[in-house]
């Protein structure tokens, strides 16, 4: 690989994990300086600016996490356990997360709003794309008679990540993992509801 081109590598990936956790807005030109060790001058010389350089950092992260999720996904054989493995991933979020500062999709879509339309849109985009692998795993799951035939998986899959960017948020809050792991205990009971089989016993 071209040195030009690891070194542009670098300043993403240290520019991910600095916007991950200090969020985009409040990270100045001075902050990605210091982190990647690159000069001003440097910066600008792989980059128009600072939002182009956000979008490949979210990209970057985004990356890492879809990475981690995939293989997760890869170890579950049921539509209940790859729909678990979204929180499971971010069971131990304080602590050690997937990505360092937690859930980048969570992190830049409660940052972006009108003011950074480029942001929000990259943040829409990562909601559509995770909802989208939820839902099709929901769809296999009715299709294999895992689940109930007349079950939503549009509603399904708002459900699933609803219950993970909040348990996640509300445990970065806190400092304690406990609401991811609760919710992943409540999230499991309710989709075991969404049976067949306890559909058919519960008649």
């Amino acid at each position: 690989m071209p040195k030009g081109e690891i070194t542009r590598k670098r300043i993403i990936a240290k520019s991910a994990e600095l916007f991950n956790r200090k969020g985009y807005a409040a990270s100045s030109l001075s902050d990605i300086t210091e982190v990647t060790g690159i000069k001003k001058g440097g910066i600008y010389r792989y980059f128009a600016g600072k939002d182009e350089l956000a979008l490949e950092a979210y990209a970057h992260a985004g990356g890492v996490v879809n990475r981690v999720i995939t293989e997760a996904l890869e170890r579950e054989s049921t539509a209940i356990g790859k729909l678990l493995v979204f929180l499971r991933v971010y069971e131990n979020v304080v602590d050690h997360p997937p990505f360092a500062g937690g859930c980048p999709l969570l992190n830049l879509a409660t940052e972006s709003d009108d003011g950074h339309p480029v942001l929000r849109a990259r943040a829409r985009q990562g909601m559509d794309n995770t909802l989208g692998i939820m839902k099709s795993i929901i769809s296999e799951g009715v299709r294999s008679g895992e689940f109930r035939a007349d079950l939503d998986a549009d509603a399904l899959a708002t459900f699933t990540l609803s219950v993970m960017e909040g348990g996640i948020m509300l445990s970065k809050l806190e400092g304690d993992n406990r609401h991811v792991r609760m919710n992943i205990e409540s999230l499991e009971a309710h989709l075991k509801g969404l049976c067949l089989a306890t559909a058919a016993d519960s008649r």
